[in-house]
């Protein structure tokens, strides 16, 4: 996730005032700050780099360093208001099984991912070549995305693990996107809950 303020603006409007909140790759510990400072929120971030710990800890955000492929199995059940999985997905191997412990330690989810099907992507594919995009911008070579997905595909994902979708839409230069946000939105968000 990026330090774009608007951005954490709009994803803090998809979490209750002060929910009890997990961040999955919370990066630099930002947005869990916004949320502490602007919606009263409490929790923990996970992260696995170095310095992005550190920069949680300087922020005075509870982090615990983990690597996400080793699951959630620390967390209870319903431990958390809300999980956050912001641009986290791509990176992980093992995405439905974190997709259900999502669903199994949080009463809601909120996940974002880049939008493969956005039509710049869908331009860069049809000229033969990878897309770099700001919401994709490696190289094929040298990507730590292991996956891509679009919107449409992670609805398929959700049913399919017995999840319902409470609300989903794009983004696009920190712009909300609800009208064909397959093909207009950069980043695909969605929140949801147990089915």
């Amino acid at each position: 996730m990026s330090n774009d303020r608007p951005i954490h603006q709009i994803i803090a409007d998809l979490i209750p005032p002060g929910s009890r909140v997990l961040d999955l790759g919370c990066g630099d510990g930002a947005l869990l700050a916004y949320l502490r400072d602007h919606r009263q929120c409490t929790g923990y971030g996970v992260e696995l780099d170095d310095t992005k710990v550190i920069a949680c800890v300087r922020r005075g955000v509870n982090v615990i360093q983990r690597n996400l492929e080793e699951g959630l199995s620390l967390f209870e059940d319903n431990s958390f208001d809300v999980v956050l999985q912001l641009d986290t997905l791509q990176h992980l191997r093992n995405t439905e099984d974190m997709l259900r412990e999502t669903a199994r330690i949080g009463r809601t989810g909120l996940v974002s991912f880049p939008n493969f099907a956005h039509w710049a992507h869908r331009l860069s594919v049809l000229r033969g070549r990878m897309p770099v995009t700001k919401t994709l911008p490696y190289q094929w070579y040298d990507t730590p995305n292991i996956r891509v997905s679009t919107l449409a595909d992670f609805e398929v994902l959700a049913r399919k693990n017995g999840l319902r979708i409470l609300e989903s839409f794009g983004l696009n230069g920190g712009e909300v996107v609800t009208r064909w946000p397959n093909l207009l939105a950069s980043t695909a968000v969605f929140k949801f809950e147990r089915g």
